[in-house]
């Protein structure tokens, strides 16, 4: 199978996965801290199992730990509390992890002097860092979220049983996983291959009665035509699923790291989002920041590397190399052939002149011979010729890139 055609699969887990009640809760006390101190510092991971939740980490705050590890008023009922609804949210009342019942143990601490003396601005010093991270920002034309499309129809698959189970359907219970394998032709997705869902269920369903009830709720999220008869499904392939949840298996904050921005189809730098706060921590966001990129430029491309930075798609200012005049609409590079990668339905020509702090990304050019001055493009000299050279160098066609990156 070439490059540009091939199988790719993503998975997502639902907001009762263990390890999503973990990142739940880490940014639930990020958001009650920032409430009461909108400069605060948290770095907020929990734990989850049967019946127990354990909180640990480093804080800073006003109005939350004073200086010599003592609590404000009030503070630690307040962290219970928002625990507490948060796991009731999701819809945990069963009876090996219950939103009222669960074991509390509390073990946040204040933040680190040596890693604080490197944060706080004084003097001369800028505010810094209390470590270094590596983030990847990535987009696709595959769908209007301008993520992939294997791992956002899995997002979509669960969001939609966990809106149905909000609404009422006691059959479903809140932990599930799904996964989509997609066949892609010349890049672009056609069908899925296969669909795996696994979900919590009431007590004395069969995997075929759990098929009967989330099917339909399949098909409603994905594109018409989607699926077809090769299409394998597995539901509930190991058998009953009735245990689930921190009772079935133990949560930790940040082990959905890939879930939690592009299901596998770019690079990632290895740590979480949940549970963090700025200052000096990693940006908490529940949504990856996707870069500034028009959709006419995107085009998703995997294999056995998922993003090809080295050689992103580009279009030609000026004159083409045909020497007719170059238009509104430059024409494409040879690697975004229109015809095998047509513009998004909708889409416009990208006017890129109001990024003003953004500067165009220039990659080496290939083996391209550098013009030596007094030659032309075929090699000639000048006196050879008889053309006129006019300041240092002849080039006259300018490359301009779509890939953007901020100024520091």
């Amino acid at each position: 199978m070439s490059r540009s055609s091939f199988l790719f699969t993503s998975e997502s887990v639902s907001e009762g996965h263990p390890d999503k009640v973990a990142d739940r809760i880490s940014d639930t006390i990020v958001d009650l801290f920032l409430a009461k101190d909108p400069y605060a510092r948290v770095a907020c991971e929990t734990l989850t199992t049967t019946n127990l939740v354990v909180l640990a980490g480093e804080i800073r705050g006003q109005g939350i730990m004073d200086a010599n590890d003592q609590w404000a008023p009030g503070v630690e009922q307040e962290i219970e509390a928002a625990v507490r609804a948060a796991v009731r949210d999701i819809g945990y009342e069963q009876t090996g992890f219950h939103w009222n019942k669960f074991e509390f143990i509390n073990r946040l601490h204040g933040q680190s002097a040596h890693i604080a003396v490197g944060v706080d601005a004084s003097g001369n010093k800028d505010e810094g860092a209390g470590d270094q991270g590596i983030m990847f920002g990535y987009a696709s034309n595959e769908t209007p979220e301008l993520m992939p499309a294997t791992l956002q129809y899995s997002h979509n698959i669960l969001k939609r049983l966990a809106e149905v189970r909000h609404a009422g359907d006691r059959r479903l219970e809140p932990d599930a996983k799904s996964q989509v394998t997609i066949q892609y032709e010349d890049g672009v997705p056609v069908r899925a291959t296969s669909i795996v869902l696994s979900t919590q269920h009431a007590a004395g369903l069969s995997s075929a009665d759990v098929a009967d009830i989330v099917k339909p709720h399949i098909l409603a999220v994905l594109p018409e035509g989607f699926t077809d008869e090769n299409t394998v499904w597995h539901i509930n392939p190991t058998g009953i699923f009735e245990i689930g949840g921190p009772d079935g298996d133990a949560g930790v904050t940040g082990r959905k790291i890939i879930v939690d921005t592009y299901g596998g189809a770019a690079p990632h730098g290895g740590g979480a989002f949940s549970g963090k706060a700025l200052p000096g921590q990693e940006c908490r966001r529940r949504r990856p920041r996707r870069p500034l990129h028009h959709p006419d430029f995107l085009r998703h491309r995997r294999g056995q590397t998922p993003v090809d930075s080295r050689r992103p798609p580009r279009h030609r200012q000026g004159r083409d190399h045909r020497g007719g005049a170059g238009g509104e609409h430059p024409r494409p590079h040879r690697r975004c052939h229109p015809a095998r990668h047509p513009r998004a339905p909708g889409s416009e020509q990208a006017d890129l002149r109001p990024h003003r702090r953004l500067r165009p990304f220039r990659p080496r050019a290939g083996r391209r011979r550098r013009l030596q001055l007094g030659e032309d493009r075929s090699g000639r000299s000048a006196e050879g010729s008889g053309l006129r050279q006019q300041g240092s160098g002849s080039r006259q066609q300018v490359d301009r890139f779509c890939c953007l990156l901020p100024v520091a």
